[in-house]
C-alpha cells in the first residue's frame, strides 16, 4: 500500500494502537491544554524514532517510557504541518509495545476546532467549541499519526466548565444524569470521562462543548444499541422532533442490509450555524447542521447517510484522500437503498436525481481543473485533499455502484456481496484495488465465467481515472416523484412571454410538494432558458421562496435567480443571498459549506465587490475550512 500523500508519519514502521488524552478546556484562552500518551506498536525491527503529524501545536514536553526524552519539530509544511520526530530507544523488535507522551496545547491557528463567541449560539449566553477533523485535521488537536491507515482505540478526560462530548462511550458523568453532572455550568468545572473500544481512524475523534442537553430516542425491541440527541435547551424540543422517529428505525434497517451495528451509542448533535457540513459520522456521535431543522422531517435523509457511515468510512475505511469515494460513493448508494427500504423504489430514484444535478454542477466547477473531476485522484505528496471536496465522490460514487448493481443482476445478487465485502474489511483501511480485487474474487467464487464477464464489461478506467462532464453510462433512474415539479417548470418556461398581471399560477401551486420536490422543481428551471426578471420575481413573491427557512429550497432559488449575472433579478437578489450567508451580520452565519460556497460562487459571478465585501465582513464566523475554501475559490475567480 503506498504511504497517505498527506501524512509524514512513519505509521508503516510504528503505528498507535490506543492513545489516551487528558485535556482541560481554556474558554477564556481559546485553547485545549493537556497531554496524549501513545501506545504504539513497532512494526518494523530497530526502529529509531516514530513520528507524528502535528499543525499548529505549542509542545511543552516528551516522555518515551515515563522517562523525559528529546524530540524535533520539523519545519512546518503548508499543508502537512510539522512532522514531530522523537528518537526510541534501540534494539526495538517488531511486535513490541512503547509508549510516548507528548504535552502540548492547542493556539489560535488550530484548523480543527471552532470558537465561537456566546451572540454565535442559540441561548447567547455561553461560549461553545467544536471540531473538525475530517479530512487532515486531527494534526491540530493532537500529535497523532493523521492518517484513516491508521485505526486507534482512545480514551480521554476532559475537564470543562461547560459539557463536553466526544466520539466515543462516555463513562461518566452519565448522558442521561443532570446536565454537567448538577453542577453549574459555565463555571463550575467537570472531568468527563470518555472510551472508544473499537478503532477508528483519526479523523474521527471529535469533541464538542457548550451549552448542551440530551433526550433519548426510543429504544427498539431487540436492540442493546442506544440512540439519543444532544442540542442547546432552546432547539431540544425541534431537534428531538425532527429525528425522533427515523433515526433509529434508519440503523436497524441498515443492519438488516448489512451487518450488525458495532458502536453501541449512536447519538446525534445539533451543532451552531458554523458547522462546515451537513453531518459528520464522528464515531458514536454525528454532528449535524441546524439547517436540517425543516420542521417537515423531510431532510431527515443526511441522518440515513451518517449512520450507514458506521460501515463504510467508520468500519471499513479509505486507506487515504486518493480512495475518499470508497466512504462517501458506498455511503451514499447504501443511504439511498435505505430510502428505498422504508420508503418506496421512487424515492431511491429521486435521490438520485437530485444527486445528479448536483454533480453535473460540481464536475462543471471542476472544469479548469480535471484532475479533480476523477473518482480516484492520485494526489501528489502534500496536495491539500480539500483542494478536491465536492459532490463527485459522493454521486460518481454511488453512480459506479448502482451499475454494478445492474450491471450483476439486482439487489438479490448484489446484497450478499455487499454484506461480504463489509465483513471481510470491517476494521481495515483499504484501497480502491483493494475493493476491486475482493469484488471479483466474490464473484468468481459466487457466479462463475458469467458473473466475471458482467464484471469486465465495466469500463474500469472511464470510472475511476475519466474526467469531463458525463459519467462513462447514461444512467437512467425513477422519475416519477419528479414528474409534477417538471411539468410546473415547464409551465413557467412556456409562460415567459406572458405579463404578469395574466400569469394563471397560484401560491398553492407547490402546497403538494415536498420540500426535495421544490429543490427538484426550482433545479429544473435552471435548465432553461432563465425567466424575465419580473416572473422571477412573481415567482419568489408567489412561493415565498426567497424567505422559506428550508436552506435546501433557499439555495436552489438563488442559484436559479442568479443564472443570468446582468439581470435586475440578479442584482436584487445576490444582495438578499449574500446578507442570508453571512447571517444579516449577526454572526449567525449559514456556514454549512454546500450553501455559503455555491452561494458566494454566484454572488461572485453577477457582483464581485458585493461577494467579498460580505465575506470580510463576517469570514471570522465561518469555519476555519469553511473559511479557507472561500478564500482559496475568491482568489482563483479573480484569477479567471
Amino acid at each position: 500500500m503506498a504511504d497517505d500523500p498527506t501524512s509524514q508519519a512513519n505509521y508503516t514502521e510504528i503505528a498507535t494502537e490506543h492513545v489516551s488524552f487528558k485535556w482541560t478546556i481554556d474558554f477564556a484562552n481559546q485553547k485545549i491544554a493537556g497531554s496524549a500518551t501513545h501506545d504504539l506498536r513497532v512494526l518494523k525491527d530497530d526502529i529509531g524514532e516514530v513520528i507524528f503529524d502535528t499543525a499548529d501545536l505549542v509542545l511543552e514536553s516528551v516522555e518515551v517510557e515515563g522517562k523525559s526524552a528529546s524530540y524535533e519539530v520539523k519545519p512546518k509544511h503548508p499543508i502537512m504541518g510539522s512532522a514531530l520526530h522523537i528518537p526510541l530507544p534501540s534494539g526495538l523488535k517488531s511486535g513490541s509495545l512503547i509508549k510516548a507522551t507528548i504535552k502540548y496545547e492547542t493556539t489560535k491557528e488550530c484548523t480543527a476546532l471552532q470558537w465561537l463567541a456566546k451572540e454565535q449560539t442559540q441561548g447567547k449566553s455561553f461560549p461553545y467549541l467544536f471540531s473538525q477533523c475530517q479530512p487532515i485535521y486531527a494534526r491540530a488537536m493532537a500529535p497523532v499519526q493523521d492518517s484513516p491507515s491508521v485505526k486507534i482505540k482512545y480514551s480521554a478526560e476532559v475537564t470543562s466548565i461547560l459539557p463536553a462530548l466526544m466520539s466515543a462511550i462516555r463513562q461518566s458523568p452519565p448522558s442521561d444524569g443532570p446536565a454537567h453532572d448538577g453542577k453549574v455550568i459555565g463555571k463550575d468545572a467537570v472531568t468527563y470521562v470518555y472510551h472508544q473500544p473499537i478503532p477508528i481512524p483519526s479523523y474521527l475523534i471529535a469533541i464538542a462543548a457548550g451549552n448542551v442537553v440530551y433526550r433519548p430516542f426510543p429504544r427498539l425491541p431487540g436492540k442493546e444499541w442506544t440512540c439519543g440527541i444532544w442540542s442547546e435547551p432552546e432547539l431540544i424540543e425541534a431537534a428531538y422532533w425532527e429525528f425522533s422517529e427515523d433515526t433509529a428505525r434508519f440503523l436497524a434497517s441498515a443492519e438488516d442490509i448489512v451487518v450488525p451495528y458495532r458502536f453501541g451509542v449512536y447519538d446525534l448533535l445539533v451543532l451552531p450555524p458554523s458547522f462546515p457540513y451537513g453531518g459528520m459520522e464522528n464515531a458514536c456521535l454525528t454532528f449535524l447542521t441546524p439547517t436540517l431543522l425543516a420542521g417537515d422531517r423531510t431532510l431527515v435523509d443526511v441522518i440515513a447517510h451518517e449512520l450507514t457511515h458506521s460501515w463504510f468510512g467508520n468500519g471499513v475505511t479509505h486507506a487515504h484522500a486518493s480512495h475518499f469515494w470508497l466512504n462517501e460513493g458506498w455511503t451514499t448508494y447504501i443511504e439511498r437503498l435505505l430510502l428505498q427500504v422504508i420508503h418506496s423504489p421512487a424515492e431511491r430514484g429521486f435521490s438520485f436525481i437530485i444527486g445528479n444535478k448536483a454533480l453535473k454542477d460540481d464536475l462543471e466547477m471542476y472544469v479548469d481543473r480535471p484532475k479533480y473531476q476523477r473518482l480516484v485522484i492520485e494526489f501528489e505528496k502534500g496536495e491539500d485533499p480539500d483542494d478536491a471536496y465536492s459532490g463527485i465522490p459522493y454521486d460518481k460514487g454511488a453512480n459506479l455502484i448502482l451499475h454494478l448493481e445492474r450491471t450483476l443482476g439486482g439487489l438479490d445478487v448484489f446484497l450478499p456481496y455487499v454484506r461480504d465485502y463489509v465483513s471481510t474489511f470491517m476494521g481495515k483501511s483499504i484501497t480502491t484495488q483493494q475493493w476491486k480485487s475482493h469484488l471479483y474474487g466474490y464473484y468468481e467464487r459466487n457466479g462463475g465465467a458469467e458473473k466475471i464477464k458482467a464484471l469486465d464489461s465495466i469500463d474500469w478506467e472511464a470510472w475511476f481515472y475519466g474526467e469531463g462532464l458525463e459519467l462513462p453510462v447514461k444512467m437512467e433512474y425513477d422519475s416519477s416523484l419528479a414528474e409534477s415539479a417538471y411539468k410546473l417548470a415547464e409551465r413557467w418556461d412556456s409562460s415567459r412571454s406572458v405579463e404578469i398581471s395574466k400569469l394563471a399560477f397560484q401560491a398553492n401551486d407547490l402546497d403538494a410538494f415536498s420540500s426535495t420536490q421544490k429543490v427538484v422543481f426550482l433545479e429544473r428551471l435552471q435548465s432553461y432558458k432563465p425567466l424575465p426578471s419580473s416572473h422571477i420575481e412573481h415567482l419568489a413573491s408567489l412561493y415565498k421562496v426567497s424567505s422559506t427557512h428550508n436552506a435546501e429550497i433557499r439555495l436552489r432559488f438563488y442559484q436559479f435567480s442568479l443564472v443570468d449575472p446582468s439581470s435586475p433579478a440578479a442584482q436584487k437578489y445576490a444582495a438578499e443571498a449574500a446578507d442570508w450567508v453571512i447571517g444579516g451580520g449577526s454572526g449567525m452565519v449559514v456556514g454549512r459549506m454546500k450553501f455559503c460556497r455555491d452561494v458566494f460562487r454566484a454572488v461572485f459571478k453577477v457582483n464581485k465587490d458585493l461577494a467579498v465585501n460580505a465575506f470580510q465582513k463576517e469570514k471570522n464566523s465561518f469555519h476555519p475550512i469553511a473559511r479557507k475554501l472561500i478564500e482559496k475559490e475568491s482568489m482563483r475567480l479573480r484569477m479567471l
